[in-house]
């Protein structure tokens, strides 16, 4: 009875002070400490719908203590969340999983486990695998795959064609990762080898990753290799660690590469017809990679340009010539980054147009275009994507 009592007594002291994990309740004897608390937010990455389409922000390489990663599943859906995600895909390595000495490593096993979680994030979540071969060939990651168990763990070069059979057996979406990770260490593994060209060709391959944090490489070969054939262009964190260690985002510009998903809608469905479509952008630092006619979509919803705002004249006291200078407003209406440089036409040699920001440019009086080069783009991988900026004369 005496148990029975101190229980009821324990039970509605911590119902009135909000319960046993209630945090910051003070008494005479302690000071809340509610600061060093973090509330919950979630960035909200401003790109606008270009041409119908919704661009997705998408992350479709990343690993977890389910392979060779640092961190539990669930942190990988927090970090999405909180980063502005719109899609994720966790694709633990199929051959190597150091982890399995210690815990259960089964794929499977792992999304039934956090698919609750996503869903009240509002996140899709792919279920994909890096299917791990000796380089070269390289690593391939499968999205949309059936049940893991199955897959073929044997590293050996033989048995390559038969480890991306299972998973195009299933019907999934399978993109060449990092494909320049071991240009230094492997001689002639940075190459469009005969086995890739093959899965190309049987359209088993669907993309390739441009970008890739993990080995800090922007494979410019690879922008071509894609664009060449009609593979989807993309851009992976491939985080291991938490991504906070891994990336500094006190400095300007620095986030998760991403691949900018162009869909119809945001679903399941609409991310893969996307993929197979190869309507993405890759987002990398500063960086977008992707077919010329996306790019150019997308910087035509990004950008905008006033009538002239003001206009000035300036006389040359020794040709007794005047000439009149006009001025714009050129804006960004979206967090990526765009610097431009003048190819043509009688204005302002260079413009930058930092996230959500606007810029003054002067032209000549009486021109009516200026023709930019977006140096923070590519669209081959000596090419940048190249714009007209049409002005117009304001009422004043």
């Amino acid at each position: 009875m005496y148990l029975v009592k101190i229980s009821l007594l324990l039970l509605t002291a911590a119902t009135l002070t909000g319960g046993p994990f209630a945090y910051g309740q003070e008494s005479s004897a302690t000071i809340s400490l509610a600061e060093f608390r973090k509330a919950p937010q979630r960035k909200l990455i401003q790109i606008p719908d270009i041409n119908g389409y919704k661009v997705l922000k998408a992350d479709f390489h990343m690993h977890t203590v389910f392979s060779d990663g640092f961190v539990w599943p669930s942190i990988r859906i927090q970090e999405a969340w909180q980063e502005g995600l719109d899609v994720m895909a966790i694709t633990e390595h199929i051959e190597f999983t150091p982890n399995s000495g210690i815990l259960n490593t089964d794929p499977d096993r792992l999304y039934e486990s956090i698919a609750n979680t996503v869903q009240s994030k509002n996140l899709i979540l792919i279920k994909g695998a890096e299917i791990t071969r000796k380089t070269p060939p390289g690593h391939f990651n499968a999205l949309f795959v059936g049940e893991l168990a199955g897959y073929e763990r044997d590293q050996s070069n033989a048995m390559d064609a038969i480890a991306i059979k299972r998973a195009h057996d299933q019907k999934s979406f399978i993109f060449w990762d990092h494909p320049g990770w071991q240009d230094a260490a492997i001689p002639g593994s940075y190459e469009w080898t005969h086995f890739v060209d093959s899965l190309a060709k049987a359209r088993v391959l669907g993309g390739i990753e441009v970008a890739n944090a993990q080995s800090n490489g922007l494979y410019k070969k690879a922008i071509d290799w894609a664009l060449d054939h009609d593979l989807a262009i993309m851009a992976n964190s491939d985080l291991h660690n938490v991504s906070g260690y891994d990336f500094n985002f006190d400095l300007p510009y620095v986030h998760r590469p991403m691949t900018l998903v162009l869909a119809k809608e945001k679903s399941e469905n609409s991310v893969r017809e996307a993929l197979e479509a190869g309507r993405t952008i890759a987002w990398a630092s500063k960086y977008l990679i992707g077919k010329e006619e996306y790019l150019r979509q997308l910087f035509n919803a990004c950008v905008s340009v006033s009538p002239s705002l003001h206009s000035t004249s300036y006389t040359n006291k020794s040709t007794g010539i005047t000439t009149v200078t006009d001025y714009y407003e050129i804006a960004n209406n979206s967090d990526l980054y765009f610097e431009l440089k003048l190819k043509s036409g009688d204005g302002s040699g260079s413009v930058i147009l930092h996230p959500r920001s606007a810029q003054t440019i002067a032209a000549r009086n009486g021109i009516q275009l200026l023709e930019y080069e977006v140096i923070s783009t590519f669209v081959r991988s000596d090419q940048h994507l190249k714009v007209d900026i049409h002005l117009k004369k304001g009422n004043k």
